[in-house]
């Protein structure tokens, strides 16, 4: 069986009623979620081995933690006990054209302070397959970015693919913060989840030109991404067109061997929770490649999983390779019998 290892923090989520403001809310919906185990549960349920390494406080939230993701198929060997609190995030859910709104509460949290004399990469990444790490790991504090292009060399050091998503959050750092940070990893890098945003204002690539369209300007950004890290050897986006908070519109993109492969518009109405979904898409990606999957069937798929994990609660997807595909086959909104 392949193994995926990932690495990040995973947090408590507390969601607002639809319709209700978080100065104001009475109640609050318990979830947990973060983009590395989000990646790790979904890849868990396509079959695979996947070890989720974190560290979480020795208390009730985090003995939770280890609950879900031993729910979820996740191996937690490499989850470290300790410190004195849980990383905390506040989802404001959206309507109609008022947007979702994260608050983060995730100072001081266990894993935020975890040090590099903690973990082995050598041996958790012994036999991988793949590796997954995201920007938000290293915006949250200068030692863990250390420890991060530590475990990129390791991983690469023992044949392990490393892959990465950027995962921009402005409310964690600047982009020259981000920029910084990340130039460093992506020499190590061979799967890559990055977008039009990101050439422009972490890589500084220049702007494609106007008249062009979405396709034609994605290609330039891969291709000019490609020129700076030849070492990137899939790139994979989104791109989304939002009419209100609970109606987008999806469509996946595949950049691989200097072509671009798109999968079809995917009109979502109503999304239910949108949070989790760019880490279905990811996991998607990863999945399609552990099958050598051909291009177009491997968006095709990743971005299905992603429209799919729009319509249930909480951050990470919970649907196994069978019905991604039946999806595929039947389309939205008919009853499978």
């Amino acid at each position: 069986m392949k193994k995926v290892v990932t690495f990040g923090e995973i947090m408590l989520r507390l969601s607002t009623n639809q319709g209700e403001r978080l100065s104001s809310a009475n109640t609050l919906h318990m979830h947990y979620g973060g983009g590395e185990a989000n990646v790790a549960i979904a890849l868990a349920g396509y079959g695979y081995n996947t070890y989720f390494v974190s560290k979480v406080p020795d208390n009730p939230l985090g003995k939770g933690v280890c609950r879900h993701l031993h729910g979820n198929g996740v191996s937690t060997d490499f989850l470290l006990s300790g410190g004195q609190r849980l990383g905390t995030y506040y989802l404001e859910t959206g309507s109609g054209e008022r947007s979702p709104h994260v608050t983060y509460d995730r100072k001081y949290s266990s894993f935020s302070e975890i040090t590099g004399d903690e973990l082995n990469f050598e041996a958790i990444l012994k036999d991988a397959d793949i590796f997954h790490i995201s920007g938000i790991t290293l915006a949250l504090s200068e030692s863990l970015r250390e420890l991060v292009l530590q475990a990129v060399q390791t991983a690469k050091r023992l044949g392990v693919q490393v892959s990465f998503d950027f995962n921009y959050r402005a409310t964690l750092w600047s982009q020259e913060e981000a920029a910084a940070a990340i130039k460093p990893i992506l020499p190590h890098v061979d799967i890559c989840s990055c977008g039009e945003l990101d050439a422009i204002y972490l890589l500084s690539i220049p702007k494609a030109r106007s008249e062009w369209d979405n396709q034609e300007r994605l290609v330039y950004y891969y291709e000019k991404i490609n020129e700076m890290y030849p070492n990137i050897a899939v790139m994979a986006s989104t791109f989304r067109t939002v009419h209100s908070a609970s109606h987008n519109e999806l469509q996946g993109n595949l950049y691989l061997d200097g072509k671009l492969y798109q999968s079809k518009v995917h009109d979502i109405k109503p999304i239910v929770d949108r949070v989790g979904g760019g880490d279905a898409f990811a996991s998607g990606i990863l999945c399609g490649l552990l099958e050598d999957q051909a291009p177009a069937e491997l968006v095709a798929f990743a971005t299905a999983a992603s429209a799919l994990k729009h319509t249930i609660y909480g951050d990470c997807s919970q649907f196994t390779k069978k019905e991604i595909t039946r999806f595929i086959e039947a389309g939205s909104g008919r009853i499978s019998r």
